[in-house]
């Protein structure tokens, strides 16, 4: 199809809605893990394997459905995502017990491990090349916004209503949204798929598998700590529903701001040194956590974090496409892979953590972790200063 007569601000508004509830809905558990372990009688670490659970399912999900869906229509797909989400979402919130929660919640995830990727490559298609940064940049603005706004939604409503409520309204928005795309986006939009070819240049480069290993240890340092806010305020911190609402609206807002400095700065300051600089300052959040001893004092130690942390994976997209443009349809859904198995792990550890009783060393572990990821960046940025990153197989 010839989308250049069609207007593309319409479909770029629907898909940036689309991650907008995909975003709520992943994070809907984060926010309503107290009122989930006491309506489920399970402990807040076992409630918590349901942010690993999801983060499996859409790591592993994102390549492995980019392949099977690679045929598709992209409108029909993307509304097929968001009504399987929907109705995933209210069968969550009907499921009576842990046990048939989490295979729920398992399969529901498979919609958000196709929509993200899906709806960016599909608008980066759609957009001339002079508009195609802007227009995927504005698409995964709508993560941005879940965390503004539905995350801290998502946590005042499960304390004040209770978990299923949430649940029930991230279903409601996502069968509107999949009507919104439907009449929004034109039928006919089909990216080129994945070669095997692409996959193989990606797997064989030790360097921008490095990159991705960055992306991975972010995420697992990050969601070491980030699971568990809900029962850490609470029982730590001693706060009440609207002071955890204002701690993930705060944290999200944050958020916001990195990501909209970075896409003004990434090129001046070049996506090597933003990373570097970013996942700096999540540190810095991280080692000042002990010393924060109110909720107050708390909001300040998260600004760090918030302006780093939604930015350091934009910016790792960024780098990734710069040192590898040939090999970006593969590498990008590695790097989606890589977000998801990250906070996979690290939910699974800060759970274990967490079931011991032990808060205190949440962000130790996420202090290594996050570390360890600044120390491969440095490492894979010299050897691209070197010329290491092998040219894409023609």
């Amino acid at each position: 199809m010839n989308t250049a007569s069609h207007p593309l601000g319409p479909t770029r508004r629907a898909l940036l809605m689309g991650n907008f509830v995909i975003g709520c809905g992943v994070m809907v558990v984060a926010g309503t893990l107290n009122d989930m372990a006491a309506s489920l009688q399970v402990s807040v670490a076992v409630a918590g394997q349901l942010i690993a659970i999801a983060a499996v399912v859409m790591g592993v999900g994102a390549p492995l459905l980019a392949v099977w869906v690679s045929g598709w229509d992209r409108r029909r797909l993307l509304v097929a995502a968001l009504v399987w989400y929907g109705l995933g979402h209210a069968l969550s919130a009907l499921m009576p017990d842990y046990g048939t929660l989490w295979p729920v919640r398992a399969l529901t995830m498979l919609a958000a491990a196709v929509f993200t990727p899906q709806a960016a490559a599909a608008i980066g298609h759609m957009a001339a090349p002079a508009e195609r940064g802007r227009s995927i940049t504005t698409v995964f603005l709508g993560w941005a916004l879940a965390s503004v706004l539905g995350m801290p939604l998502n946590a005042w409503v499960g304390e004040t209503y209770g978990w299923r409520v949430a649940m029930g309204g991230v279903a409601v928005l996502a069968l509107v949204t999949a009507a919104v795309v439907y009449r929004s986006m034109p039928a006919g939009i089909q990216p080129p798929g994945l070669s095997l070819r692409a996959w193989r240049g990606v797997i064989a480069n030790p360097v921008l598998m490095a990159m991705v290993g960055v992306t991975a240890l972010a995420g697992a340092g990050q969601f070491t700590v980030f699971s568990y806010f809900a029962p850490y305020f609470r029982d730590v911190m001693q706060a009440t529903p609207a002071e955890l609402a204002l701690v993930f609206g705060w944290f999200g807002l944050f958020g916001l701001a990195g990501n909209l400095a970075l896409s003004r700065q990434v090129d001046r300051m070049g996506a090597h040194r933003a990373v570097a600089w970013l996942l700096a300052l999540i540190l810095v959040s991280l080692a000042l956590w002990p010393m924060a001893r109110s909720v107050g004092a708390m909001l300040l130690v998260l600004v760090p974090w918030g302006l780093g942390c939604m930015a350091s994976n934009s910016a790792q997209q960024a780098r990734l496409g710069h040192v590898a443009p040939l090999l970006a349809p593969a590498l990008m859904a590695l790097n989606t892979s890589a977000i998801y198995l990250g906070q996979a792990v690290g939910a699974a550890g800060g759970g274990w953590l967490v079931s011991h009783g032990d808060y205190g060393h949440l962000h130790w572990v996420g202090l290594l972790l996050v570390g360890a990821a600044l120390a491969l960046s440095l490492w894979a940025a010299r050897a691209c200063a070197r010329g290491a990153v092998l040219p894409a197989p023609h």
